[in-house]
């Protein structure tokens, strides 16, 4: 291998390491110590990561990488699999997904070491690499066997609020209970949201539903808002402070306790609304008409944006 080729090895190994501390440590100053009972804090069981379809268990680093995941995410198993891995036992990672990124370390002989070391009768040099690959959770995928899930306690019986449940069906929205995010897709038309027992208190499953269908009511074809916003940006925060106002108004009109968001969108509501006064009253506004939109499914209405 020649000079440049071994330095670029070193720097790719070094940019790894180097990833991969800045990790630990941001779990550190959040207050979170990734080796210690992690399963306390995101509700998984108790376990070391494994491979679902090799039952191989994960070592070194990648204990704590995914042991992270499990946490960030809130994860019910330690349980992975890669792409391909999930194909293979007839399942697929659910579209939209994002994989973990884990490390294989290993040494290899380059064909002109081992040209040297035959010529010399010397013993061969090895290089260490460092290659990474992407992982996923099994409940980032579909369809996958039961043999999958193996060591993954059962989900508890719902807590079912009917009336709540029956709004929910009579919007006639497209919904998908999986994985661990909740989302409405604009695209596609569709919210998904994870399992309601996997939530920590039940009854946010239906403050986070709410706040889906509020996103909902802004398609093009009903109340027709701008989805045009990117994470981060002020007109994704506005649409988030509707769909949050309106959950909280559903919630309200069936006596259930709205709930806030965390301090990542308190920040970015408060950017906001400290740069336009008129932005609350704009939100307010189109979070009574997503509101309405909804609660009129409730008895089989049809709201008037649809009915024309």
């Amino acid at each position: 291998m020649s000079p440049i080729s071994k330095q670029r090895v070193r720097g790719e190994r070094g940019n790894l390491y180097q990833e991969v501390t800045d990790k630990i440590i941001a779990e550190l100053e959040a207050g979170r110590v990734p080796w210690v009972q992690p399963w306390g804090a995101a509700n998984a069981n108790l376990g070391l990561p494994k491979n679902a379809a090799s039952a191989r268990r994960y070592s070194g680093i990648n204990i704590l990488i995914l042991w992270g995941a499990v946490i960030e995410k809130s994860f019910r198993g330690q349980n992975w699999l890669t792409f391909n891995q999930a194909r293979t036992l007839g399942g697929c990672v659910r579209k939209g997904e994002k994989g973990t990124t884990v490390f294989y370390a290993d040494r290899f002989i380059p064909k002109s070491e081992q040209e040297r070391a035959q010529k010399t009768g010397d013993d061969p040099n090895a290089i260490p690499f460092l290659k990474r690959f992407t992982v996923f959770n099994v409940e980032q995928c579909d369809d996958l066997p039961e043999s999958a899930f193996a060591g993954i306690a059962p989900l508890p019986e719902r807590e079912q609020i009917p009336r709540a449940e029956d709004l929910i069906r009579g919007t006639g929205a497209d919904f998908r209970i999986g994985g661990a995010r909740a989302f409405y897709q604009p695209a596609g038309d569709f919210i998904q949201v994870p399992p309601q027992p996997s939530f920590f208190q039940q009854i946010d499953y239906y403050r986070t539903c709410f706040h889906e269908l509020g996103h909902w009511t802004g398609a093009k074809h009903r109340l027709a808002r701008d989805h045009s916003g990117r994470f981060g940006s002020h007109p994704y925060a506005r649409e988030e402070l509707v769909a949050e106002m309106s959950s909280a108004f559903v919630c309200a009109a069936l006596g259930i306790t709205p709930t806030v968001r965390h301090a990542d969108y308190l920040a970015s509501w408060l950017e906001v609304l400290k740069e336009d006064n008129h932005a609350v009253f704009r939100a307010a506004s189109q979070a009574s008409k997503a509101a309405d939109f909804i609660l009129a499914c409730e008895a089989g209405a049809m709201p008037e944006s649809e009915a024309a």
